[in-house]
């Protein structure tokens, strides 16, 4: 590590991973979303029957042994399983190879909302059935937070800065930006960093279903997730991981590394207003939005297209439309915008990883996912949205947003890399 904190490096986007909802390769999400495949369906994992929802967007066909030996992965939560996959998808795609040589120059910082739920709900079954003496010696280091993280190093050998963010729905964007920071300001010369969740449980879901906050179209799950449109009642829950290496400009060059973008900018803010509500107009969402601008050194008219937190909640899209217009100016109606959520659904701490994969994606293939079921939009939101169907189009900056719980909100800019 040399002139540590003073010059800022370029920052480069060289690897991504994805498990999700719609594919668990970076090649079939990306498919995926250019095709508007609906990962949203009735949940398999437990029995929801007594559930005011019935539906999430649950991952379908991961074998973890895929990834690691069965003894490790009987030991892992399924929100660090994930986290795992993704991470060794990422580092073979940037053909980034974790060595002796430069082990203490790889960081990791993955974001989780929740953890290791399912762990703790399973442990309190056998707690009040069979007593404490049974509760697995493997309880804690299974469902606390962090272990994502720390595992995901223990598997790759990344010996660099480590961390978890824990900011709700913002937490795997706050991860990517605080990977981005590392990295520019020379404390690592790579990252691993994004956002993983299993939070599909019955305590979870009873619990975001007694906040109002669920879609309960279960009769129609594949129309459930409509963000922007009017007849909207709620987001889906959904699952999985999303992953990206980022590298020091000169050390990706140096080894011929495929560069997807460059991070130029991040932003965070907090609303300070509510435990779940945005501020009305979405007045911090919007100072995270200029804040990222600010920060990347670019004005709103350079901005091409912006990954929405687009939820499907009645507050979230109506505000987020309101901070994007105040952010952006007169521009906002001229750049264009699409919530991915619409088919994967909500990964609360893990949203910001695979939306932070699928922003990567649109600038380097210079294509947009599209918002699906957007078939009467909301006149609070008035926006270009790509609705229903993928669209080429130029993108040089690409804005993605993520805000959560507690009034935290975060943007990461992204530009084309041209040398």
């Amino acid at each position: 590590m040399t002139n540590l904190g003073s010059e800022l490096k370029r920052v480069v986007v060289t690897g991504l991973g994805a498990i999700t909802p719609i594919g668990n390769t970076l090649a079939e999400y990306w498919e995926g979303l250019l095709s508007g495949r609906n990962g949203i369906g009735p949940i398999t994992l437990f029995d929801a029957s007594k559930h005011d929802c019935r539906i999430a967007g649950e991952v379908k066909g991961f074998d973890p042994q895929d990834y690691m030996d069965r003894k490790e992965a009987k030991r892992m939560d399924r929100f660090a399983q994930f986290a795992v996959a993704a991470s060794k998808q990422a580092l073979a795609d940037a053909g980034f190879v974790i060595n002796d040589l430069n082990a203490e120059q790889v960081g990791v910082v993955i974001g989780t909302g929740i953890g290791g739920l399912k762990v703790m709900e399973d442990q309190q079954e056998i707690y009040l059935n069979r007593g404490p003496d049974r509760c697995s010696p493997f309880m804690v280091p299974m469902m606390i937070a962090n272990m994502a993280a720390g595992l995901t190093a223990i598997h790759t050998g990344a010996k660099g800065p480590n961390n978890c963010t824990v900011t709700a729905c913002a937490a795997g964007s706050n991860a990517i930006g605080d990977a981005f920071r590392l990295v520019q300001r020379g404390y690592a010369q790579a990252m691993i960093c994004g956002g993983t969740e299993a939070a599909v449980t019955p305590l979870s879901l009873a619990g975001f279903a007694a906040c109002k906050a669920l879609s309960t179209r279960n009769d129609d799950p594949v129309h459930a997730c409509r963000p922007f449109d009017i007849g909207r009642d709620g987001f889906v829950m959904g699952e999985g991981a999303g992953i990206l290496i980022l590298e020091e400009l000169e050390h990706a060059l140096s080894r011929g590394a495929k560069i997807y973008g460059e991070i130029i900018g991040y932003g965070m803010t907090c609303d300070a207003y509510h435990m779940t509500s945005p501020v009305p107009g979405g007045e911090g969402a919007a100072r995270a939005i200029q804040l990222a601008l600010k920060d990347a050194g670019i004005t709103p008219d350079q901005v091409h297209y912006i990954n929405a937190h687009g939820t499907s909640t009645p507050a979230n899209d109506s505000t987020e439309t309101a901070a994007i217009k105040t952010a952006l100016g007169e521009t906002a109606h001229t750049v264009a915008i699409s919530s991915t959520k619409s088919m994967t659904g909500h990964l609360l701490g893990g949203s910001g990883g695979i939306e932070g994969v699928a922003t990567a994606l649109a600038v380097y293939h210079d294509k947009l996912p599209p918002t699906i079921n957007l078939e009467n939009p909301d006149p609070a939101c008035d926006l270009d949205y790509v609705a229903n169907a993928s669209r080429s189009q130029k993108v040089e900056v690409a804005l993605s947003n993520s805000f959560g719980f507690g009034g935290h909100n975060v943007t990461l800019a992204f530009r084309k890399y041209h040398g």
